[in-house]
């Protein structure tokens, strides 16, 4: 019998031109005083900012120089609080929605992050609604528009988690893809191979359910048409708004079935190596496939997740009759055209493998691969990927 829970942001407005409508939804949600959290340049957001300003509201901008950690958010929910802001808006890539999105959740609630975060932190669970946060994605990769959590990375222990909670889900998403408009390539080849994993694995997810496995095959089918095309040429109307689709169904799908073992070794990569998220998955995302392919054959060969590798295949090369080395082989394909570099790029070797694998086995992400994998074969996904995903 299915049983499933689906949860997410209040409202997503989805459609070009909808940024126009930020600053009457924020007056709507009562703010009167809003922190603006952008990417390292707020260029992007000025005329947001003017429009948000000229509405009525106090704008207190705060910049997200890079991938979100503990000290920024526990910079920026002190900037907020000493503001007097009683809401955030996040415009830009996934740094800044998670970084804006776990600040309206420690504003709300007190105490320091280190009070909520997972591994790191106490793990104490929030017992107030955030402040009211919308979300605004420039990229389309991480989905955290539609997410619970925000994950924040430390220095210090060279360890990513997540500040978690059904309470901070946004309040409101405003996903318009003509602001990917102008994104460099190298951002949209990373963000959207991002959410091409999301949406896979998910899909071959233990946790997968009708709900998500509609969304993962829209998306699926949008990527596998636009993605190559809208990072070797200008990104035209069209396939912006496959790409912003893409992104916010993984990002609904993740949310609601989990992932699998890329994301489970993308966490302990990227904070090891400091490397870009997105840029990680797509390093990891073919060895990981084969491996737990094969792993599935061998130990489990009744299991339905084999059926779903048919499935993605099918949706990524458009053969009704496609294998699952198709499928896989199709990734390495792309991979190869948009030139996806190997771990190895951002400085690890092989004797960092027994470290990333330790990691991996304890992430909360590897709960949902489709099968229990053995430390051989997760360093087999590690070595492999320093190399790159298409040799």
């Amino acid at each position: 019998m299915v049983s499933f829970e689906f949860a997410t942001t209040t409202r997503i407005l989805f459609g070009a031109g909808r940024i126009g409508c930020a600053p009457t939804e924020l007056a709507a949600l009562g703010v009167r005083r809003v922190l603006l959290a952008t990417g390292r340049s707020g260029d992007r957001s000025a005329s947001l900012a003017e429009s948000v300003a000229a509405r009525g509201i106090a704008v207190v901008p705060f910049r997200v120089a890079g991938e979100p950690t503990v000290e920024l958010a526990r910079e920026g929910t002190a900037h907020a609080r000493d503001e007097g802001c009683d809401g955030v808006l996040a415009v830009g890539g996934g740094s800044a929605l998670d970084c804006g999105k776990a600040i309206a959740a420690l504003a709300a609630n007190g105490g320091d992050v280190l009070d909520y975060l997972e591994v790191l932190g106490r793990g104490e669970p929030l017992t107030r609604a955030s402040l009211p946060f919308v979300a605004v994605p420039t990229t389309a990769g991480t989905g955290s528009e539609v997410t619970r959590n925000a994950v924040l990375g430390s220095a210090a222990a060279r360890v990513k988690a997540s500040l978690r909670s059904p309470l901070m889900l946004p309040r409101l998403a405003i996903v318009d893809p003509d602001l990917l408009a102008g994104a460099p390539p190298g951002v949209v080849a990373s963000s959207g191979l991002d959410a091409l994993t999301q949406l896979i694995e998910p899909y071959l997810s233990a946790r997968a359910n009708p709900l998500t496995d509609a969304l993962a095959g829209e998306g699926l089918r949008r990527s596998a048409r636009s993605l190559r095309r809208a990072c070797l040429e200008a990104p035209d109307a069209a396939a912006r708004e496959d790409l912003a689709v893409a992104s916010l169904f993984g990002g609904l799908c993740l949310a609601n079935a989990g992932l699998g073992a890329v994301h489970g070794f993308a966490g302990g990569a990227g904070a090891m190596f400091d490397a870009p998220h997105g840029a990680v998955c797509a390093a990891l995302l073919v060895a990981s496939l084969e491996v737990n392919l094969r792993a599935l054959r061998a130990r489990a060969a009744g299991h339905p997740s084999l059926g779903r590798f048919g499935d993605v295949a099918a949706w990524l090369t458009g053969d009704r009759d496609a294998t699952a080395e198709d499928g896989i082989a199709w990734i390495a394909g792309l991979c190869r055209d948009l030139h996806v570099p190997g771990l190895g790029r951002y400085g690890m070797t092989v004797s960092d493998v027994p470290a990333l694998v330790e990691r991996a086995r304890r992430a909360s992400s590897m709960r949902g691969n489709p099968i229990a994998l053995a430390d051989d074969e997760l360093a087999e996904i590690a070595e492999r990927s320093i190399g790159g995903p298409a040799g």
